[in-house]
């Protein structure tokens, strides 16, 4: 079969929906095997399971209710009112910051957003704020996502005197997660310094009675709005923890959450051959054989989308990425994400891609339209920066397949809130079907709860060495020793304590010969 009779039978349109999937360059068999025919019917049951608000988080009780964000309807009574209800919340406080109805504290409209979250708490945001935010917003948008004092000094500094008229919008579902309160603390200092009354800046998106949302009743925040359990961190884009700044922003949240429901519409369909997410999860099994052995590689050619690889590797590898399935079995699953933009992948792993190992499989991500006005032309022939831009993502595809590296390509119309919103529809199903297709649990994360442990007892241990040397003073201590005056067996860590303190300012050292003669003065 040619390569053109071959694309024809690959492409799937959704005309109305402005979107195309290209499948053509995976080199995949036209019929399934019998084996996976029996997965690919259970990943449609699992669908029709997961929307009818079944328990499909099973190591944690928990119904998945993400796809319901966007379609009310398809939600049990309560929950389906509860959607609505902090849907009107949100847009009614977005729409009374922007008219100016709520202001700072000192009487002038708030002109920045300041976003103090993790994970898919900041992602989800970010993601949509760099993609659709107009040169004209009402507001601008700064994050803390990260635990890093230094980061946290950027961005106080790059608000500098526009504190005074910053809105802080603080998320945590549980109201617990380390990172998220110490950005918090971190910003109700940093206005204090200022001589700022912080919670006349402050909202909460929160679990109803979580330590966050008891915080800020206490303190008299601005506004609190609530999640819910059976919403999980990547996938809350759509929850208030996506529209709540998104509406601040003067974004279109009903485009958005339409371009979602569009496209959980168009994969509700149980056929194979006009469903998009459970193609490209069938193409994703298809290139790792089903146990994740090739990555992906996304490359959108748009600058707007350049934060679209980081998403998805939340999205996809906190979700996939498992050491048992639903049986128990010991199965080490996962499906490993990277990715950069185009055409600067031109100059940066392309050369890899394709001479390199071919440990991967592509995916392309194209904006057919990203500018509105006329565009000059840019060499002799009549070419503009589009049609260059065109030439580099055709151009790399083509030099891929010629030697033998797989690759999907997805095209978009134009990039708005309702297309961002079915791009990440269609990923959200397509992750869904293929934690079915390989029969794990996508909506829990043991490993992430493993290294929070793992963080706490290290913490833990770092408070016992600053007592034991707040108690006793330190006329010069190496590692060893100190591990046996608090009753560590663990040297290592305790060395990387002492030279933790020494850059913080808490001690200095002594270089020996190495880490067992470094001497640490406290």
């Amino acid at each position: 079969m040619s390569d053109w009779q071959t694309f024809q039978k690959s492409v799937l349109r959704y005309p109305e929906l402005g979107f195309t999937l290209d499948t053509s360059r995976m080199g995949a068999p036209e019929a399934l095997s019998a084996d996976l025919q029996k997965k690919v019917k259970r990943a449609f049951r699992d669908l029709v399971a997961t929307e009818a608000g079944e328990i499909m988080n099973p190591d944690e009780g928990r119904a998945v209710g993400h796809y319901w964000l966007r379609n009310p309807d398809l939600a049990p009574e309560a929950e389906g009112k509860w959607i609505r209800d902090v849907k009107a919340k949100v847009s009614d406080f977005a729409r009374r910051v922007l008219l100016g109805e709520i202001r700072a504290p000192n009487a002038r409209t708030f002109r920045h957003v300041l976003l103090i979250g993790i994970g898919g708490s900041a992602l989800g945001p970010q993601l949509v704020s760099k993609a659709l935010l107009p040169a004209n917003a009402p507001l601008n948008i700064h994050f803390l996502d990260n635990t890093d004092p230094g980061g946290m000094d950027d961005v106080f500094a790059n608000l500098g005197d526009g504190l005074e008229e910053t809105l802080v919008i603080v998320i945590s579902k549980s109201g617990g997660t380390a990172e998220t309160r110490n950005g918090m603390l971190e910003a109700e200092a940093a206005f204090q310094v200022r001589g700022l009354d912080f919670p006349k800046h402050a909202v909460a998106v929160t679990g109803e009675g979580s330590k966050l949302d008891q915080y800020a009743i206490r303190k008299g925040w601005i506004a609190r709005f609530p999640m819910s359990d059976w919403i999980g961190g990547r996938t809350s884009i759509m929850s208030a923890v996506g529209l709540l700044p998104s509406a601040l922003l003067g974004l279109d949240i009903d485009a958005f959450l339409a371009g979602a429901a569009a496209m959980d519409e168009k994969t509700r369909v149980a056929d194979v051959s006009v469903n998009a997410s459970m193609q490209l999860a069938l193409m994703w099994y298809h290139a790792g054989d089903g146990e994740g052995k090739k990555d992906m590689v996304i490359l959108p050619y748009n600058d707007r989308l350049d934060l679209m690889s980081k998403y998805l590797q939340q999205l996809v590898m906190e979700s996939l990425g498992k050491e048992l399935d639903l049986d128990g079995k010991k199965v080490n699953q996962g499906l490993a994400v990277y990715g950069n933009k185009g055409s600067t992948d031109q100059h940066a792993y392309v050369q890899q891609l394709r001479d390199g190992l071919p440990n991967f499989f592509a995916t392309f991500i194209e904006v057919r339209r990203s500018r509105s006005g006329e565009s000059i032309f840019v060499d002799d022939e009549g070419s503009n920066t589009a049609d260059y831009l065109q030439g580099f993502l055709r151009g790399t595809r083509s030099a891929l397949y010629g030697n033998g590296r797989q690759s999907i390509t997805l095209s978009l119309d134009e990039l708005t809130p309702f297309s961002l919103g079915l791009l990440i529809g269609l990923y959200e199903r397509a992750v869904s079907f293929y934690a079915s297709l390989i029969n794990v649990n996508a909506y829990h994360q043991p490993g992430v709860e493993a290294g929070k442990k793992a963080a706490g007892a290290f913490l833990d241990l770092l408070g016992r060495v600053k007592k034991h040397i707040g108690e006793t003073g330190s006329g010069g201590v190496r590692a060893e020793a100190m591990a046996s005056n608090v009753g560590e067996s663990d040297i290592e860590a305790v060395y990387h304590c002492l030279n933790h303190l020494t850059a913080t300012g808490f001690c200095t050292r002594v270089d020996g010969t190495g880490p067992a003669t470094d001497m640490f003065y406290c």
